[in-house]
């Protein structure tokens, strides 16, 4: 049944306790305390719209930043990250396999904002070695959601 719960919210965050009960097969209190515990045990962080800002004309710009860092021996990445995650513009950090060791996704009102960030704040964290930042120039999908008129992105094909 948590599962069950876990996809459901995942989908659709406002979807009430009755829809819930009555698409897992279980009562409406059954599923409340399931939510309250998985809330209270840290498994559910919270509930958070999903927000087009190129529609909403918001001044938003996001960057993901590949940050190559040495690890401190006993805790590995742990401690360069949590020191990282400290920081409001910082939206998501993720430990990553491949060329960087960490992929920061970053927001800011402008492009200034971020290069502001990397260089006053990312780069002096100490562990942090290297960075590599990308601007996010247009989001086309966003939480498994369609962005912009709500049309399939199609590829096109070339012809020889």
């Amino acid at each position: 049944m948590r599962e069950k719960i876990l996809s459901i919210l995942a989908t659709n965050a406002r979807a009430g306790v009755d829809d819930i009960a009555e698409r897992v097969g279980a009562s409406a209190d059954d599923v409340a305390e399931a939510i309250r515990v998985m809330e209270a045990d840290g498994v559910i962080h919270g509930y958070r719209a999903i927000v087009d800002h190129a529609k909403a004309d918001t001044e938003i710009v996001y960057a993901f930043i590949l940050v190559e860092a040495t690890p401190e021996h006993g805790v590995g990445f742990d401690k360069v990250a949590e020191t990282i995650a400290l920081f409001d513009e910082v939206h998501s950090i993720h430990l990553t396999s491949g060329t960087a060791d960490l992929t920061v996704v970053v927001e800011g009102r402008d492009f200034r904002d971020i290069a502001q960030f990397v260089a006053e704040k990312l780069a002096p964290v100490p562990g942090v070695t290297s960075t590599g930042t990308s601007f996010v120039l247009k989001t086309y999908k966003l939480e498994g959601i369609l962005l912009g008129d709500g049309q399939t992105v199609r590829r096109l094909a070339v012809s020889p």
